[in-house]
């Protein structure tokens, strides 16, 4: 969610914004701006110089520093950050949030909103600076915008529930919404190790953000030599108090409840633009979440999605490779040009005809940006489902009756299975590995006895999905509790030849964990009798792709995903205090029959 991608990009915005700006041509000034309690947040403030006329702010607010020189890693992004609303004229405000590198008062990850009228929150930080910056900022027009991704798309999100009469217009990009069930700590009730214990210690340790020094280059490795999870708290010296949370929390309590932003969400009171990336490994369903919670409240049109072929952030850079997929024309360029900044211009300037769509969706596949009254389309899709079938078979046809009942596998929580080719390096380490795991290509797990795959046939026509995909299986396993991972993939052909680096890749569309415990709700956890067949629902999110004919359509089931999911014991104990005789192999086996027809359920697009 959190990355050191953004710690540049305050001085690529001052250094480079395609020609159209130079540090020479901005005024600077710092400010303490004061809060309601007292507490002052340090703030920098970038005006053009030699403005025609009164100009709107916009504001992003963020724990990760706002920084200088020591910030700044040298690497400009082509075009720039802020390279289309730099053009159109804006003064630029940058907020290290409460307890963060130069502003006093405490930090408190993800802190709930205030219950009491004169607490303070998140939200009554933000409004308080939008209220000072319109009394105190020379030559600014009164009406302000905030945005901001990850964490700082969180912050944009608490500004819009009670705005300031002057905040006119905000764009919340990849912000978590809960992150009990499906963000940045856990999925479905399944603890992400790797990427928690990195940023408990990334933003707990101290007022600054320093990645742990780990002493091997595979954490796969680190990870599991550390043992059971409770060890790793003798390892965020300083930080204890946040892990201490999710040790305290091993289930769906008021404590998640109270973090969870849709809890509090209402009427739509100011333009929104959410943005989200496919592939973003972090954040993809808070920012889709929030979308739809204020969606099914917009009576006013304001608020809108924009979804690209993205990991978590890379529209604010350049964003025509991923892993070995290319895009053209630059699909980054095309969002800040046509949606973001004609977005902000609209609100906070008063330009354009302000016409959007509902929805700007990049379909994948087909590789072109498409636009939607609504999302998901229902009214464009049809619902189809994709079967299993014996013999690592899967179609769209219903198993019968004489088909065998099931395929089965041994889970070893002593030799789990990778969730990215090793080695495997720090999550908050090495950002491109962070960033790009789920665009490995997944031939390198296929064969492993503890993985089952089901393909298709290659198409004969293009199949387009749009919208929700839900994954509805049967299993049974010999423990008292499991995890289950689902992946969808698109195979390509092997003889791929508009692109032979791509000839055979597998690539995950979508992706997601259950932990078995929580099959039927996250308030409590309840073991899996042993031997019983059990059904299962994981939603595996929205997509927007073509798959297109000639390809393969293919489901793995596994049930390890090391180190991004905590590795489960496979016996029914509280995870975080499991000794090691608790971690045991178990038989987990997935059926596939006229009486318990595992599938993949999504809408196909009818007009492709």
């Amino acid at each position: 969610m959190k990355n050191r991608y953004f710690f540049t990009l305050i001085l690529s915005f001052l250094i480079t914004v395609s020609g159209y700006s130079q540090p020479d041509q901005w005024d600077l000034q710092t400010a303490m701006i004061p809060m309601r309690d007292g507490v002052k947040l340090f703030t920098k403030i970038y005006t053009p110089k030699n403005s025609q006329g009164d100009l709107p702010i916009l504001i992003k607010r963020t724990p990760y520093g706002i920084g200088g020189e020591a910030d700044f890693n040298g690497q400009l992004n082509p075009g720039g950050t802020f390279d289309f609303l730099a053009k159109d004229g804006y003064i630029f405000v940058f907020q290290d949030a409460r307890g963060k590198y130069g502003s006093e008062g405490e930090f408190v990850m993800i802190r709930p909103v205030a219950e009491k009228e004169k607490d303070i929150d998140e939200g009554t930080d933000a409004y308080d600076t939008v209220d000072w910056l319109v009394k105190n900022v020379e030559g600014n027009n009164g009406r302000v915008g905030i945005f901001g991704i990850s964490y700082d798309g969180w912050l944009t999100v608490m500004a819009a529930l009670k705005p300031h009469p002057a905040l006119k217009a905000v764009s919340p990009q990849a912000s978590p919404a809960d992150m009990f069930l499906m963000d940045d700590f856990s999925h479905n009730g399944a603890f992400r190790l790797s990427p928690t214990f990195g940023y408990t210690y990334l933003v707990g340790t101290a007022s600054t953000s320093t990645p742990f020094p780990f002493d091997q280059k595979d954490t796969y490795e680190w990870y599991l030599d550390l043992g059971p999870i409770k060890n790793a708290s003798h390892y965020l010296k300083g930080a204890e108090e946040g892990w201490v949370d999710f040790e305290n929390h091993p289930v769906y309590d008021d404590f998640w409840r109270k973090q969870c932003v849709l809890t509090y969400i209402d009427e739509v009171k100011v333009p929104t633009l959410n943005v989200v990336g496919w592939w973003d490994a972090e954040d993809f369903y808070g920012s889709m979440e929030i979308y739809e919670a204020w969606e099914k409240l917009d009576k006013n049109n304001l608020n809108y999605l924009a979804v690209g072929p993205w990991r978590h952030g890379n529209w604010w850079g350049r964003g025509n490779e991923l892993g070995p997929l290319t895009f053209e024309p630059d699909p980054s360029v095309y969002y800040r040009k046509n949606i973001e900044a004609p977005f902000f211009k609209y609100h906070l300037k008063e330009k354009g005809d302000g016409q959007f769509p509902n929805a700007w969706v990049y379909q994948t596949g087909a590789n072109e940006w498409r636009e939607f009254d609504n999302w998901p389309a229902k009214d464009l899709s049809v619902d189809k489902k994709l079967y299993l079938h014996p013999k690592r078979k899967a179609s769209f046809s219903a198993p019968g009756s004489t088909e065998s009942s099931f395929s089965e596998y041994i889970s070893d929580p002593d030799n789990p299975v990778p969730y990215a080719p090793r080695p495997i390096p720090g999550f908050w380490q090495d950002a491109l590995s962070k960033w790009k795991w789920k665009l490995s290509d997944q031939r390198f797990v296929q064969y492993r006895p503890d993985v089952l795959h089901f393909e298709t046939e290659p198409l004969e026509e293009d199949v387009v999905i749009s919208g929700e995909i839900v994954a509805n299986f049967y299993a049974s396993t010999t423990g008292t509790d499991a995890d289950w991972i689902v992946k969808l993939i698109d195979v390509y052909p092997e003889d791929f030849t508009e692109d032979p680096k791509l000839a055979g890749y597998q690539l995950m569309i979508a992706d997601e964990v259950l932990r078995g415990r929580f099959r039927n709700g996250f308030e409590k956890g309840e073991a899996i009798p042993p031997n019983e067949v059990q059904e299962y629902t994981i939603q595996l999110n929205n997509r927007h792709h073509r798959f297109r004919k000639g390809h393969k359509i293919m489901v793995q089931i596994q049930s390890t995903w090391f180190p991004l999911i905590d590795r489960n014991p496979q016996t029914f104990v509280n995870i975080f205090e499991a000794e090691e005789k608790d971690y045991q192999k178990a038989t987990h086996r997935i059926y596939h029959s006229t009486e318990y027809p595992t599938h993949i359920a999504f809408p196909i697009l009818k007009n492709k």
